[in-house]
């Protein structure tokens, strides 16, 4: 940036995107300003003028001050700001000034001190619970399924997954003329724009990645599998295994861990029947539903499924969709779907249906297998849902 745009920004006064500081003595403040500059569309600031827009200049060492903001650049904050550094002489003295660019979105915000930043009109402020919701949507750290994965890119979904589940879905690929492979990622949202190039959703990977969990959005995002001896987490562990790929592997790999744990046997005259630990269709039900309804605002946190020596706990992060209450869910109350691209998938490809039935089938036939029923905690506390399933 060239002093004469520098000058006519100072003489412009103190915006969104223009902060004024006196010197290097605020560093703090300079912290603010930069991440909030980096949160948002960028910005640039001018140290050496005081807040009527009247230069100053900065008494300090030139060279030293330009060395302490190139080190607060990469140090001062959570990660490094990436910006433009420059410095003119006046007749007052000399100024400084760092110009930030709108960042690309990375895994998180930036932050100084533990704390986001943003600007609203002239003030570095911290965010309101909504303008922090919007952030954390902006940088793709509160997902959603529509969200764009950043660090993917469309050589990351598998093309023939993709067209399979297409001709699924009823679409005739042989059938000419056919639209662009990029106008069909976007238009299914399994694709979607950020800064001008096509990346991948989150339901475009989870449903058709390669390597679902390779990026720093979706690492947590499978089932974990533990066995325990006894009736508590403080139990000795018997066996452990992560339910990877994508969700609908994801429930087949959890069904093949549930299943390796073995059965009881019974004996009816000379013969012996073999006894599921839990009917394969309740634990699947349960998966299936854990998989699709949970909540990807949740970060770092994955779907559970533990096995106890009385009970199977399957645990999903976030409150049941919608203000669906646990009273409604276990009557089979209306259809209610927080992932609707994610479920449509799961129907295609056989996995579910969209009756609302899938809590009553279940209850039928733990009804059937051991005169029990599955217990719902919908805990809007602990943000998480749980089904509780009767050995």
């Amino acid at each position: 940036m060239q002093w004469a745009e520098v000058l006519r920004r100072i003489d412009g006064g103190e915006d969104q995107a223009t902060e004024f500081k006196r010197g290097l003595g605020d560093l703090g403040g300079i912290g603010r300003t930069l991440c909030a500059f980096a949160n948002g569309d960028g910005g640039l600031l001018i140290l050496g003028v005081d807040d009527a827009g009247a230069i100053i200049g900065v008494r300090e060492a030139p060279d030293r001050v330009q060395e302490r903001l190139a080190s607060f650049l990469h140090s001062g904050c959570s990660r490094p700001v990436s910006a433009t550094c420059g410095r003119h002489r006046s007749e007052s003295g000399w100024v400084h000034w760092v110009a930030v660019p709108r960042h690309l979105r990375g895994y998180e915000p930036f932050s100084h001190d533990g704390r986001f930043w943003l600007r609203r009109s002239r003030a570095t402020v911290a965010p309101s619970p909504s303008e922090l919701q919007e952030l954390l949507n902006a940088f793709g750290l509160a997902l959603t399924e529509k969200q764009v994965i950043a660090s993917a890119s469309p050589e990351d979904i598998a093309m023939g997954a993709f067209r399979s589940f297409m001709r699924d879905w009823g679409r005739e690929l042989e059938d000419l003329p056919q639209p662009k492979l990029e106008d069909d990622l976007r238009n299914t949202n399994v694709c979607g724009m950020l800064d001008g190039e096509l990346r991948p959703t989150l339901y475009g990977l989870a449903h058709f990645g390669l390597d679902f969990q390779a990026h720093p959005h979706t690492s947590c995002l499978f089932i974990q599998c533990a066995a325990y001896a006894g009736t508590d987490r403080a139990s000795s562990v018997l066996s452990a295994a992560d339910a990877k790929g994508r969700l609908s592997d994801q429930v087949k790999q959890a069904m093949g861990w549930f299943r390796s744990l073995g059965h009881g046997e019974r004996y009816s005259g000379l013969y012996r029947e073999d006894i599921p630990l839990v009917p394969d269709a309740v634990i699947r039900e349960a998966l299936v539903n854990a998989v699709i309804h949970r909540s990807y605002a949740i970060t770092g946190a994955s779907v559970m499924l533990e096995v106890f020596s009385d009970r199977v706990d399957i645990t999903s992060p976030g409150t049941l969709p919608n203000h669906m209450t646990a009273e409604e869910a276990r009557s089979g109350g209306a259809v209610r779907s927080r992932n609707e691209l994610i479920a449509t998938a799961m129907v295609v490809l056989g996995m579910m249906e969209r009756r609302g039935r899938g809590w009553l089938l279940m209850r039928r036939a733990m009804r059937e297998f051991n005169g029990t029923e599955p217990e719902l905690v919908n805990s809007t506390g602990g943000d998480y849902v749980r089904v509780t399933i009767r050995l």
